[in-house]
């Protein structure tokens, strides 16, 4: 399925959507440029579920947890990692099997450690606040 976004705004609005349907275990990866709208989905998601703090980017940490109102969210981003060897450093795996949802910047750098059930989801700037988003039905 595709949604094309307009604003920032839209963009949020389409995570809110998507978290409204998911569960603990589920995982997410998200494709994309550097300001294609990663974290934007991530920001409206997290915020649909009553996140604790404001989400950023984690590229610099690789990964922020948001405690919501029905279960953990679990922020990564791979950009920064040059081997898979390095998300056992910090617990990666152990997020895999947890009570949470993980979504994962920049995921399929490493497709080989993602489960089985995840689902990819590709942002594409279009120019301007233009998006164009394709998921999974």
């Amino acid at each position: 399925m595709v949604t094309i976004t307009h604003s920032v705004e839209e963009t949020r609005e389409l995570g809110a959507r998507f978290a409204s349907e998911v569960k603990p275990g589920d995982v997410y990866a998200l494709e994309g440029d550097l300001g294609a709208g990663k974290t934007e989905f991530v920001r409206g998601f997290s915020e649909a579920l009553g996140a604790d703090a404001p989400v950023k980017s984690p590229s610099f940490s690789i990964i922020n947890i948001y405690s919501t109102s029905k279960f953990p969210v679990y922020h990564f981003d791979f950009y920064r990692l040059n081997d898979p060897s390095e998300l056992s450093e910090i617990g990666f795996y152990e997020y895999l099997s947890s009570d949470g949802v993980c979504l994962i910047e920049w995921g399929t750098m490493f497709p080989d450690v993602l489960p089985e059930n995840t689902r990819v989801i590709r942002f594409e700037d279009e120019g301007g606040d233009k998006r164009r988003i394709e998921y999974p039905q």
